[in-house]
């Protein structure tokens, strides 16, 4: 048996092929799977020229990300179909988990996986794939701890891909790397938390790792609950920290505890990141206290722009003035102007965060200053910089479009 592993050609850059966020490990493992069975397996990234063909496959097992970007699941779907029409295609993944029936009807695929392989889950990925048969050409390693989230967050569509949360004792044999990404949806969730984050001390401890990091970040709640967790974190080299600050401004003060929670334990503020969700149901003078409020935290924001689970579009430009919702989706309450300025006025802010200072200029971000005078600069408060510079901006100024 012959199996083709695709992943479409998603609109991500180059530059970020390989990255923890968008390396398609589901595929990875299924590769380790079959090959175990004997099967000979080939994977490709995008669509390729018949030529690049080396085997005619019986089956073509295609992944998916996000439904917004279901045409080009479809177009993969189409193409590989068209050069080996008696293969068997597959379609698994996100989309097509969350919206099974629309994906058979859309791609013309033979088959629809939904959840996850439980089989190929216990399988380590097959790094060797992905790079010039480097058994591991990338600098990190990823491990589940656990699957599902017990939350049922209306935004997210987790629990409806995992709906039965899962959890390991213990991932001390699975460490191959010295740096680990955790693709846990809630990882601090694991009743077995404690346990692991030892095993992590332990590897840190005796140089076997350099650095952890969580993908989907920390359970804020927990950490109030179990504060012991923060200093665990930390002491197992989990670097950039994020909390999700999911619903209104009245949050603000347990947000604070959990950011106290991990300051106390050894991070620095500008190293901790809020998830804040955007272009939802919280309109944008709130969210606009939240981000001040970050402000004056110091702590850096990871902004999450909303569309909805069943989206089967996103055409958003960050420079085209004047979108509309035929060409990403826009909530209730939210235009484009709204939409974009949130997000300028986000970037902005953590370009201050990061670099200690109290305001954002654009000449300087643009080096049009000679360096001398940045630094001179950069230590005045607005009201001082302000009368130097035209340019400057306000961090702790509500902004908003065209003002």
């Amino acid at each position: 048996m012959k199996i083709l592993l695709v992943e479409p050609n998603f609109p991500i850059s180059s530059k970020s092929k390989n990255h923890k966020d968008f390396l398609p490990i589901g595929l990875l493992k299924l590769a380790s799977y079959y090959r175990d069975k004997g099967y000979e397996i080939k994977l490709v990234r995008g669509n390729l020229r018949i030529t690049d063909f080396d085997f005619e496959p019986d089956e073509i097992m295609i992944t998916s990300l996000f439904t917004y970007w279901s045409s080009y699941v479809k177009e993969s779907a189409i193409y590989y179909k068209e050069i080996f029409p008696k293969a068997k295609v597959t379609i698994g993944g996100i989309y097509a988990s969350l919206m099974p029936e629309h994906c058979l009807q859309y791609t013309k695929c033979n088959n629809v996986y939904v959840g996850v392989h439980k089989e190929a889950e216990k399988c380590e990925p097959a790094y060797d794939l992905i790079s010039n048969n480097n058994p591991h050409p990338i600098e990190f390693q990823i491990i589940h701890s656990s699957r599902g989230c017990p939350r049922r967050c209306k935004f997210c569509g987790t629990w409806i891909i995992e709906p039965k949360f899962k959890s390991k004792k213990s991932i001390n044999r699975e460490i191959r790397a010295k740096n680990i990404v955790f693709y846990d949806n809630n990882f601090l969730m694991n009743p077995h938390i404690e346990s692991i984050l030892e095993e992590l001390i332990k590897l840190k401890k005796n140089k076997k790792i350099s650095w952890c990091e969580s993908q989907s970040g920390f359970d804020g709640r927990i950490l109030i609950k179990k504060p012991i967790l923060g200093r665990m974190l930390k002491a197992a080299g989990f670097r950039y920290p994020r909390i999700a600050w999911d619903w209104g401004y009245n949050q603000n003060a347990n947000i604070k505890k959990q950011i106290d929670i991990l300051i106390n334990a050894g991070y620095k503020s500008k190293e901790i990141y809020i998830f804040v969700l955007y272009n939802w149901d919280i309109l944008f003078e709130e969210m606009e206290k939240k981000r001040i409020k970050c402000w004056h935290w110091k702590v850096q924001i990871a902004d999450c722009r909303y569309r909805p689970l069943n989206q089967m579009y996103d055409n958003y430009k960050p420079k085209i003035v004047d979108q509309s919702s035929k060409d990403y989706y826009v909530h209730k309450g939210w235009d484009d102007a709204l939409i974009k300025q949130f997000r300028k006025n986000v970037r902005r802010q953590n370009i201050c965060v990061r670099q200690d200072v109290k305001f954002y200029s654009p000449s300087i971000e643009r080096k049009k200053i000679s360096k001398e005078k940045i630094i001179k600069l950069k230590d005045l408060s607005f009201e001082k910089s302000s009368k130097k510079l035209d340019d400057t901006w306000n961090p702790a100024d509500v902004h908003y479009p065209y003002s």
